[in-house]
């Protein structure tokens, strides 16, 4: 295979993968789903849904506790997703620099 016919597949397989990336939504949830966060395949916080049991005026701290660990397991969700399709788009295969 020639370079440039590699360099347009490497192309067209990364264009491919950030419009995948950028139409996927995951959520990622805390205190027993209590908060959740989505988030879009870029890592753009879309939204964020607390059930009113969550609220507790005297404990502020666990709610922004649990607001942080919900956006961080919808951002690991996000990396999780990332590299599965890269591994099924490159069949297992590092390209370096690709992503």
């Amino acid at each position: 295979m020639n370079p440039k016919q590699l360099m347009k597949q490497v192309q067209q397989m990364q264009a491919q993968m950030q419009k995948q990336m950028a139409e996927l939504r995951v959520e990622g949830s805390a205190g027993g789903g209590m908060v959740k966060a989505t988030m879009s395949g870029s890592k753009e916080l879309i939204a964020v849904t607390i059930d009113k049991e969550a609220v507790d005026p005297n404990d502020v701290e666990m709610l922004q506790d649990l607001v942080v660990a919900a956006v961080n397991e919808a951002a690991r969700k996000v990396d999780e997703e990332l590299q599965s399709s890269i591994g099924a788009m490159t069949g297992g295969m590092k390209i370096p620099g690709m992503f």
